[in-house]
Parts: structure tokens; C-alpha cells; sequence
């Protein structure tokens, strides 16, 4: 199965193959990545109130050589802002039908598509809520990484990591600072999410998303064109995706301190 599409237009096997992982999913993520040039015009374009927005630090845990994400897994930590704590396990590709009842049926496991232009990927999440401020006291306190996992997450892991790569001997890679805002513009109908994600090196990258029901995921993406097209905003010529960016970020900056 293909992970990513690439093509800037989907063949008919693509689109096939996209329909029948829509059909099985739970959700469809629509996103897109904007050019950060004119980011004081978007947030007027779309009325997005900067002061509302939401603070999250987010760390991910690998090897200097990346090798948890080549296989497929990515393991997570975030902190939000007066909301608390959360951890994540995601594995992708995956084929909906092809993942174990037991997992399928937990209520801390979701199936997403996301989609964005010229490519999409469906991946399987296991989430856990933390409590507040625990990513931080255990991080700055050198507690194990794999306390901030539950049994059941610990388990998925284990099933979808590399053998003999235990949570506890992965590298922290971060924190990366996002900026996440909500709007609900009325000719669009739904909530539109802008994340500003800011890496150390003064880089950005500005994503806009929605979500909606796998029934109704075509609908909506046409919806969603239309309104930006009535904006004047048009996706970024490279759509790039904020986990690979981070993840290449820190491998390189471990890599070097490790020479």
C-alpha cells in the first residue's frame, strides 16, 4: 500500500485505493500547508484572532537515525495549554480492516485519513489524556519516557516498533511550539483549525485543517477549495508535513552531538 502520495493529481488506482480507506476509517482530516510569507493577511483573510489561540509544546521520542518513524511508528508527547497533558502512539500506513478487533474496538484507538493535495495516508492512533504538567516533570526530571504511556499503548508499541527498540532507549526530539487557532467562518459551515508550527531555526510552517465525517469527505473538500479560492489563498507549491520536519530537525541537530 502506498503511504504518501506524491502526484500532484490522483490516478484511479489512488483514488481507489482512497475511497476504500475513507469507507473504513473514523474520520478524514483535510489539510494543507499555506505559505507563511503573508501570515498577518491569512489570519485577516480567515478572522483568526492570534491572542486566542492555544500554546502546545510538542516532543517526539526516536533514534538520532529515525529509525521508530522508517518503520512506520511515531511516538508522541504533548503539552496544551490550560487543557493538560496527552501521549500518542500512531502507526502508518495502515489498512483499516487489516488491524486487530481487540485494538479496533478500544475506545483510546481512532483510524484517520488525512488527505492533503496530491497525497493522503490513513494512520491508527492510540491517545491517552495525561495529567497536567507531566510531560514536563518527567522530561526536565529524567523519569522514563515509558511512564508516559499507558499498558495499552505501552502493548501497540511493542506489536509496531523495531525488535529490541524499548520506549526507554529512545531519544527526546524537541519540543516544537505550535500555535493552534479556531475559526468557524459562516460560509464554510465548519470549524477550520490554523496551526503555526515554530522550529528552532526560525523555520514555520502553517497548516490549515478540518475535519469531517468519511461520508462526507468529498463534499467538504470541495467546500473547502472554494472558500479558500474566495480568499485568494492557495496551498504552499511544497506541501510539507510538520512531524517529518521536526523529526529531520532534531535528528540533525542529535547526529552533530553526537560527532
Amino acid at each position: 500500500m502506498t503511504a504518501t502520495v506524491a502526484a500532484p493529481q490522483l490516478t484511479d488506482d489512488q483514488l481507489t485505493e482512497l475511497l476504500a480507506l475513507i469507507k473504513d476509517s473514523d474520520s478524514v482530516e483535510l489539510k494543507l500547508t499555506v505559505p507563511d510569507t503573508n501570515l498577518s493577511e491569512a489570519a485577516v483573510a480567515l478572522d483568526m484572532d492570534p491572542l486566542e489561540g492555544q500554546v502546545r509544546q510538542v516532543f517526539f521520542f526516536d533514534t538520532p537515525d529515525l529509525t521508530l518513524n522508517a518503520a512506520g511508528v511515531v511516538a508522541r508527547a504533548r503539552r496544551v495549554q490550560g487543557r493538560g497533558d496527552d501521549s500518542v502512539v500512531k502507526l502508518r500506513p495502515v489498512v483499516p480492516g487489516d488491524l486487530p478487533k481487540k485494538v479496533r474496538r478500544s475506545p483510546s484507538f481512532g483510524v484517520e485519513v488525512d488527505a492533503m493535495p496530491g497525497g493522503f495516508v490513513c494512520s491508527g492512533t492510540m491517545k491517552q489524556r495525561l495529567e497536567k504538567a507531566i510531560v514536563r516533570k518527567k522530561l526536565l526530571g529524567g523519569g522514563r519516557i515509558s511512564s508516559l504511556f499507558t499498558k495499552e499503548q505501552r502493548a501497540f508499541y511493542s506489536e509496531h516498533a523495531p525488535e529490541g527498540l524499548e520506549l526507554d532507549g529512545l531519544s527526546v526530539l524537541g519540543p516544537i511550539f505550535v500555535l493552534k487557532t479556531r475559526v468557524t467562518p459562516k460560509d464554510l459551515g465548519r470549524r477550520l483549525v490554523g496551526e503555526l508550527w515554530l522550529y528552532p531555526d526560525g523555520s514555520r510552517i502553517v497548516e490549515l485543517s478540518t475535519k469531517c465525517l468519511p461520508h462526507e469527505a468529498f463534499d467538504v473538500a470541495v467546500q473547502l477549495r472554494t472558500f479558500l479560492h474566495a480568499r485568494d489563498m492557495a496551498p504552499a507549491e511544497e506541501q510539507q508535513t510538520k512531524t517529518k520536519k521536526a523529526l529531520e530537525f532534531f535528528s540533525d541537530r542529535l547526529r552533530e552531538d553526537e560527532v
